[in-house]
């Protein structure tokens, strides 16, 4: 049985190597306003897009570029000479939404692998045969499809490989298919710039036309968060999904999320297929931890369920929830101090979060490192400051030679 490789968000040139230290197999990344994620794509200008592929590369692992929104007519030039721009940088697939581009990759890259969106909405084994036809090597299904479909699609074209999302954002529309976000503020989600207008609290009326009388339908003075979807969290599933012997590949969304979303569901994902292939899968210990990420309450989506059996997919309270823990630090690449998002007091013991590195107990002039029931924290005796200048914010670097001698990147408590 070969792995299934596990396929994280890369926002930035940090999110990037960060998901890769915790364990991703792959990343995908996009430059310009041809990927589906416009803000994430402006992290990356065309030199540190190069600089990131090699960075993935001098690893063995892999790096996905994202051309997957939809072009209008005025662009298609200014598409083929990105396409020829980023071909040259030897990404490891394209991943594509609409058969016109299938059509100018195969034409101006035709070594490049191309990897069929979630925007293209493959249901069935019919939608699957003609991508295959096009040249498409792998498809990213659906989000409303099921692992029963799934199957079905593999039977029909075994040597087409599947991937499936598994945790992030869920869309309110039918696979991303939005105009609400156009008509509000005219920012258009299947091209990048979705201003999340489902996630805002609405207020419902109805009105008596003959007498022109208005009842508003919920008192609240928030109104209501009626089109928000929770978000989507499979890690209790991944042994079902894993044992079905179909699917090539499980994605985390979230490109625009944080560094500690992208480290922490890469770690989570990344020790449950682990603890699969070693039979030792324990779907508690994965929900616990992906909890303390922020989320707007978890469903599992549509994969092992049907639509028609869930009616919990919705939060209807607020936008989104802080989770169970916050990150008060962040380590340096360097390894040498963290950047401080919180107040860090000595003697007051703060959880260690970090990537799939052997630790070790550390007790210096400066603190100490120690595990308790399983986990890793650290206290620190000594805390030394300066004023970095960092993302444009000015925030307190706390310089720690004790975290030079630990692998971790994150810190919660």
């Amino acid at each position: 049985m070969n792995k299934v490789e596990l396929l994280s968000p890369a926002g930035n040139f940090e999110k990037l190597k960060i998901a890769l230290a915790y364990g991703a197999d792959a990343v995908y990344a996009g430059v310009s306003h041809f990927s589906l994620r416009l803000r994430s794509g402006k992290e990356f200008t065309y030199e540190s897009f190069e600089e990131a592929i090699k960075y993935t590369h001098s690893l063995n692992k892999k790096l996905y570029a994202t051309i997957n929104g939809f072009p209008f007519n005025s662009q298609i030039e200014l598409l083929r000479k990105h396409i020829e721009k980023v071909s040259k940088m030897n990404p490891d697939a394209f991943i594509v939404a609409a058969p016109g581009v299938i059509k100018l990759v195969k034409e101006i890259a035709p070594n490049i692998p191309i990897h069929l969106s979630t925007q293209a909405n493959v249901l069935s084994y019919l939608d699957a045969e003609v991508y295959w036809g096009l040249g498409v090597t792998r498809i990213i299904a659906a989000r409303e499809v099921s692992l029963k479909d799934l199957k079905k699609i593999k039977e029909y074209l075994p040597n087409l490989e599947l991937e499936v999302f598994v945790h992030g954002s869920m869309c309110f529309a039918y696979s991303g298919r939005c105009l609400i976000s156009s008509l509000q503020s005219g920012r258009v989600s299947n091209r990048g710039s979705c201003a999340n207008d489902c996630r805002f609290p609405y207020t419902m009326y109805a009105k008596n036309e003959e007498s022109g009388t208005l009842f508003k339908i919920e008192q609240s003075d928030e109104g209501t968060h009626i089109m928000n979807a929770k978000d989507l969290n499979l890690s209790s599933h991944v042994d079902t999904i894993l044992q079905s012997g179909i699917i090539d590949s499980l994605k985390i969304e979230g490109r625009t999320k944080s560094t500690y979303y992208v480290g922490l569901t890469t770690k989570i994902y990344r020790e449950a297929i682990d603890d699969f292939y070693e039979e030792k899968f324990d779907a508690k210990k994965y929900e616990e931890e992906l909890n303390s990420t922020k989320n707007r309450g978890f469903n599992d989506g549509y994969l092992v369920k049907r639509p028609y059996e869930k009616n919990n997919t919705q939060n209807l309270e607020d936008s989104i929830s802080e989770g169970t823990h916050q990150v008060c630090a962040m380590v340096e690449e360097e390894g040498r101090g963290c950047l401080s998002k919180d107040k860090l007091e000595p003697n007051k013991s703060y959880e260690l979060v970090f990537s799939k590195y052997k630790m070790r107990p550390i007790d210096n002039e400066f603190g100490e490192i120690y595990k308790d029931d399983n986990r890793w924290y650290i206290k620190f005796k000594k805390l030394q400051s300066k004023k970095v200048k960092y993302t444009n914010q000015s925030i307190v670097a706390i310089q720690m030679p004790l975290f030079y001698q630990m692998n971790c990147r994150l810190i919660h408590f």
